[in-house]
Parts: C-alpha cells; sequence; structure tokens
C-alpha cells in the first residue's frame, strides 16, 4: 500500500482509505454492524489504515460502529478521520440550513425528522467534537474536517476552535471539506490546514481546475470521496441493477438507465488496461484517480471483507504514464455523452 502524508501534520496515510458513509446505513438501505465491523478489521489487515467518517453518516452511526471496530489495539493501527459543522439534533443555535432527512435519506416537508444545519460555531464544533470522541470510544481524533462551510460563521473562528482543540492534543490535524480556494485560504491565516476533502472521480473532474493544484501548491492533501461514483465505476452497476427504495442512488439522474449504459461502454473499453495490470475495473479507476496532480488519497466505502481486499489492491499499484494518458483520453470521451 502506498502511504501519503496528510500535509504537513506528520501522520502518514493508506492512498486507499475506508470510507465509512455507506455503514453508516443512512441513505444506503440499512446496515450490518457485524459486517461493518469485520470490513473495518479487513481494512486494517490489507494496509488500509485511514478510516473516515462523519458524525452525519447515520446520525452517529457509522461513529459508533468505528468506534466499536478499533477497539484494543486496532486503534493503535488506525488513521481515525471524522468531520464536524453539521448539526442535525436541533439543540444549537445559528447556523445554516443544509438540507432535511428522516433515517432513510432527504426528505421534502415543512416538518422533518432532522433539519441538518452547517453550523460551524466555535462551541458547535466543540460539542461535536466531545460527541464523536464519546461514540468513537478515543481520546484523540487523528484527522477532524469541517464537513460542510457555514456562510453564518467566520471560517478564521472556526480555525481558532480547531487550534484550541490541536493544542489540546484532542486532535491531530486539521481539514476541510466541500470548501473552496478562498474558503482554504481563511483557513491557512489562521493556522496550518493539512487536508481538503472533496467529491472527485472521472465523473466529477472540476477539481482539477481548482483545488487540486491549490492543494498541491500549498501542501495539502486532497481526499477524493465517491472515487468510484457510488459504484458506478465498479463495472458492477450495470443497466439491469434494480435499487432499494432507500438507496439514494435510485433518485439520481447519473444512475438512469441511459447513463449506465454509456459508462458500461466506457468500462468495457478500459478494461484491456484493466487487464494488463491484473486488476478489476474498480482497481484501475481507483489507481488512475491517486495518479492525477494533486490527489493523494481516494475514499472507498465497503460492506465486506472481499470488497476491502478488492480496494486495497488500487492503492498498491503505480500506473505507468502512457497507461494514464490512455485511459483519460478515454474518460474525456465518455463525458462528452455521459450527464
Amino acid at each position: 500500500m502506498q502511504m501519503r502524508p496528510l500535509g504537513g501534520s506528520g501522520i502518514l496515510a493508506s492512498a486507499v482509505g475506508f470510507g465509512a458513509w455507506a455503514i453508516g446505513g443512512w441513505m444506503w438501505g440499512g446496515t450490518e454492524e457485524k459486517d461493518a465491523i469485520t470490513s473495518i478489521h479487513a481494512a486494517l489487515d490489507n494496509g488500509i489504515n485511514l478510516i473516515d467518517t462523519a458524525p452525519m453518516y447515520g446520525m452517529g452511526r457509522s461513529e459508533e460502529i468505528v468506534g466499536k471496530a478499533l477497539k484494543g489495539s486496532y486503534r493503535q493501527k488506525a488513521v481515525l478521520a471524522t468531520k464536524c459543522a453539521l448539526e442535525w439534533d436541533g439543540t444549537a443555535t445559528g447556523g445554516s440550513f443544509h438540507f432535511a432527512a428522516d433515517d432513510f435519506g432527504k426528505v421534502e416537508g415543512d416538518n422533518p425528522q432532522y433539519r441538518v444545519m452547517r453550523n460551524g460555531r466555535p462551541d458547535v464544533i466543540r460539542k461535536e467534537l466531545e460527541d464523536s470522541l464519546r461514540r468513537l470510544n478515543t481520546d484523540v481524533i487523528d484527522l477532524f474536517q469541517t464537513h460542510w462551510q457555514d456562510p453564518t460563521t467566520p471560517i478564521e473562528d472556526t480555525m481558532g476552535e480547531l487550534m484550541k482543540m490541536q493544542r489540546e492534543g484532542k486532535i491531530r490535524a486539521i481539514g476541510c471539506s466541500n470548501a473552496t480556494p478562498e474558503d482554504m485560504d481563511r483557513y491557512r491565516s489562521v493556522g496550518r490546514l493539512d487536508v481538503d476533502q472533496e467529491k472527485y472521480s472521472m465523473l466529477d473532474r472540476g477539481h482539477e481546475q481548482d483545488n487540486l493544484p491549490y492543494c498541491a501548491d500549498h501542501s495539502i492533501a486532497f481526499l477524493a470521496y465517491s472515487p468510484l461514483a457510488q459504484g458506478l465505476l465498479t463495472g458492477a452497476v450495470g443497466p439491469d441493477r434494480v435499487f432499494n427504495p432507500t438507496d439514494n442512488r435510485n433518485k439520481l439522474p447519473r444512475f438512469s438507465v441511459e447513463n449506465r449504459v454509456k459508462v458500461a461502454a466506457f468500462l468495457d473499453a478500459i478494461r484491456p488496461i484493466a487487464d494488463d495490470y491484473r486488476l478489476t475495473l474498480g482497481q484501475l479507476v481507483t489507481a488512475w484517480t491517486i495518479s492525477q496532480p494533486g490527489c493523494t488519497h481516494a475514499l472507498l466505502g465497503a460492506r465486506t471483507p472481499k470488497q476491502v481486499e478488492e480496494n486495497a489492491r488500487g492503492g498498491q499499484v503505480i500506473l505507468q504514464p502512457e497507461a494514464i494518458a490512455a485511459i483519460t483520453e478515454k474518460v474525456e470521451t465518455m463525458l462528452r455523452s455521459v450527464e
């Protein structure tokens, strides 16, 4: 497994990380705790030490499962990452409305089960830190990231509180997510920013024009979330796939049958390159992703140990420049036809 630094923190994390959104169950049609714990153990056994979760993933459920999985000696093997600045329990004041939700996903209506707020107030993220430490059953979080940016709270105030947490030894590295270069400038005006986590994949390449070069220029680690486009780029989500009604992919235009046909044709086109490297399609896509300039890590979800083992291989192989160029050419052809 390739190991890469988390910015200037001194922490080395696996190029492929375990993304724990799906194991929280929320928007993914539920979860099986035993399978999730076994999968996290498999990740650590296969060289994946970066475990990324968030309170929002199942309204605390994902963090609780990760905490159970990292009991005892497993905690020392892990680089544990979680997030803050999304508040859903209604106990905090202020913030900016983000979306309404229930236990299964986002909803419409005036009386939802949860009103999810972007809230970066120092007192709010302090409470979130203490809640996460409790759910994760740990004394320190290796990487603490703002999940979304709150327009009602100055970033400088949020970062000031994060720096206090770091001085107290409760967090080791600081990151942001769903941010802009201008946001990162404001974080960096107060202290060292180690990580930026953004949506990035073959189907989502916008950050090649902004955040990726910014992170490369300022020695900030870039963590790509959804690098396999929620399974669409693995070959396992074909045109005939029928989604569970509580699976968020059921409502996304990207997962229309028409688009899945186009993506399947693209995957068939790059299959010979995967065969040359003795990789699955998902592994090849992962290897391509972490070979892009500025992209240091990719976060992949998994529900079974077998999926974890497959994910790990994508972080072990280094593609030759000619293979990267050939894949990129086919990606650009595909993007001209896929929504």
